[in-house]
This record gives structure tokens, sequence and C-alpha cells, in this order.
């Protein structure tokens, strides 16, 4: 029987800076195809038909106030924030330690400060629209994702080569 590797801890950093203790939880971006339904005469069903990335989203919360994430907000750039999440997975197993990293650049869509109340835990929820998105694992990158590069590599593979030279790119 093998046990599965578990995130032990993780960090987050933003634009350089490293928000150790700062960042109480996080929701990793999600990887979704955008698809369409299609069915066409002598098929016996519908097949989904890949139609590129949907958007990229990563939420994280701030167990504080960082005045950093407010620094770029609203900009025009698609890409002005860097964030870098850091986790370290563990098997209870053998105590192998695995690094994983997630690397992305968008902009912050949200900041929310939500309800505050004296001397109760405050805390800021982020959302970031990602257009750049890259996944690491123990040193292998198994994702990289630039939506306005029209890059599209897994393992190393890059699926959107091809139309990139159809279209001259």
């Amino acid at each position: 029987m093998a046990l599965p590797r578990k995130l032990k801890d993780f960090n987050l950093f933003g634009d350089g800076n490293n928000w150790q203790g700062q960042v109480p939880s996080l929701t990793l971006p999600e990887l979704a195809r955008a698809v369409e339904e299609y069915r066409g005469a002598g098929m016996d069903g519908t097949v989904e038909l890949d139609m590129g990335q949907e958007v990229i989203e990563f939420a994280w919360q701030v167990g504080g106030i960082i005045a950093e994430i407010f620094t770029e907000y609203g900009t025009a750039q698609h890409d002005a924030n860097l964030l870098r999440f850091a986790g370290s997975y563990e098997s209870d197993e053998t105590g192998e330690t695995v690094p994983v990293e997630v690397t992305v650049r968008g902009r912050h869509k949200t900041i929310g400060m939500g309800e505050v109340s004296p001397g109760d835990s405050n805390s800021i929820e982020v959302t970031t629209t990602c257009s750049y998105y890259k996944l690491v694992v123990d040193g292998e990158e198994l994702i990289e994702i630039d939506v306005p590069g029209y890059v599209f590599r897994v393992r190393g593979v890059d699926r959107l080569a091809e139309r990139r030279q159809n279209l001259g790119l």
C-alpha cells in the first residue's frame, strides 16, 4: 500500500516579496479547457471540441494587510502581478518530500477587505486572473500556459507550436 504525498506547508511570494506567515490559505488555479459541444450528421452522439484555455484564476487570503497587493490594482497590464506558490508535499510512508511550485502572472481582479471588527481576525480575499501559469513538480515542468504568447506546453511538448507556425507567429 502506498500513501499519498500530502501538502505539509507552503509559502506565497508576490512580486518578489516573501509573504511567509501572512497567507493562511489559498486556492490554486483550476485548469479547464473551453469546449463546445458538436454533433454532426452520421454521429451517434456528441463530442466536445477544444476551443482553448478557460480563464485561470488564483484566489488567496491575506491574514491581515499587505500594502503591496494594492500597488498594481487596476493596472492596464495583463501580467502586472507575479505570484509564486512554493509547497512542500511529504509522504508519511517514506518521509520523502517533493517541492511543488506554481508561478502565475496576471492582475488582481478583486481585493475584498470584507467585514472588520475590532479584536477579530480580519482578512483580505484576493482573486488574481492569470495570463501565465507554470506548474513545476520536483524540478520537472509539467504545464506552462502563456495565453498572449500562444504557448501551451505539457511536459515539454508545446501543443500550439504547429498552430503558431501555421499563423506565421
